[in-house]
């Protein structure tokens, strides 16, 4: 059945402007994150500061998707521009497993050879994370149901807040047990933390940049469904996909029974109407077979056949709606 996005009332130029202020929050939090962990000796904030830049990014590419993918279709992107940002979501996500990679190194050389830490510099800049996090999160908030990508931004943020104790409360002990080896600690824990993120969320736009069918669609059930269409003999050569993020696609065979062939129009409006209600399909192309010249052995999904043979068929209609 297809996912409910709610999507959240929010007109866009509000959107934008909130997400800009997101943006500049956490890109003026990533600056005196660096500086302070350059000055204080601390990976941690280091860390800390790296994670916020990712986020920051991330934000920027939402802000950029945001704008672009309200562009209407054209000839050169006959289906608009919405995958903007699933390619720069793969972009932002390698970039953080990379990240990750690295600050796992860093923190163990680290922890090998602990260095002197400022301990009140990082209380103190962990907690301006902590407030800014905490913000940013309300900020994307009322908007996440609307958007996956504006909600993956806010569970991040929401997951900085977290990081962000961490950070204080590393500093706490470094403060009053001179516990250097925290720091580097805790850096190896937020890279974890990091890397988890991202190998969760990578297989989305991996995903859907395969042309790989909606996760949240069963294939088979809406094979099934075409199938129960009175005069429907059978459906080969299905291509389910996610077109956009909130847009699947579906283009297929409809093998039309003898008694069917006379009233393809009607049929057609009702696969297209069950598609529409049942699996929020709102794009489909048909192309129609008749009973007595149909693929032989053709596949169900994809567009082959067992044996590489096929009989005549008659092109129906190949009419695609939104």
């Amino acid at each position: 059945m297809p996912h409910d996005h709610g999507q959240a009332h929010i007109d866009p130029k509000s959107g934008d402007r909130r997400v800009s202020i997101a943006i500049w929050a956490n890109g003026l939090l990533t600056v005196a994150q660096i500086v302070g962990g350059l000055l204080s000796g601390s990976l941690a904030l280091i860390a800390d500061a790296l994670h916020n830049f990712s986020d920051m990014a991330s934000l920027v590419i939402a802000f950029g998707a945001r704008k672009i993918s309200r562009r209407p279709a054209d000839a050169r992107m006959t289906f608009g521009y919405g995958r903007i940002e699933i390619v720069a979501a793969l972009i932002n996500y390698t970039t953080l497993i990379l990240i990750g990679f690295y600050l796992i190194y860093e923190g163990g050389m680290r922890m090998i050879d602990p260095p002197e830490v400022q301990g009140w510099t990082v209380v103190i800049l962990g907690g301006v994370a902590l407030v800014i996090d905490t913000l940013t999160a309300l900020l994307t908030y009322s908007m996440q149901k609307g958007s996956v990508n504006i909600r993956a931004l806010f569970l991040h943020n929401l997951s900085d807040a977290l990081a962000s104790v961490a950070v204080i409360i590393g500093g706490s002990l470094i403060i009053l047990y001179d516990m250097r080896w925290v720091d580097p600690a805790i850096t190896i824990g937020i890279a974890l933390y990091i890397l988890y993120l991202a190998f969760t969320e990578i297989g989305g736009p991996i995903r859907t940049l395969m042309l790989g069918s909606p996760p949240n669609i069963d294939g088979s059930a809406v094979v099934e469904a075409m199938r129960n269409i009175d005069g429907v003999s059978d459906v080969h050569h299905v291509h389910l996909w996610q077109m956009q993020e909130h847009e699947a696609a579906l283009d297929c065979h409809v093998v039309l029974a003898a008694e069917g062939w006379g009233r393809i129009e009607r049929i057609k409006t009702a696969i297209k109407d069950r598609l529409k209600d049942d699996f929020g399909i709102g794009h489909s192309s048909l192309e129609f077979e008749h009973e007595d010249r149909v693929h032989e052995n053709a596949d169900l999904f994809g567009h082959g056949t067992s044996d590489q043979t096929e009989k005549n068929h008659v092109h129906g209609d190949a009419d695609g709606s939104r």
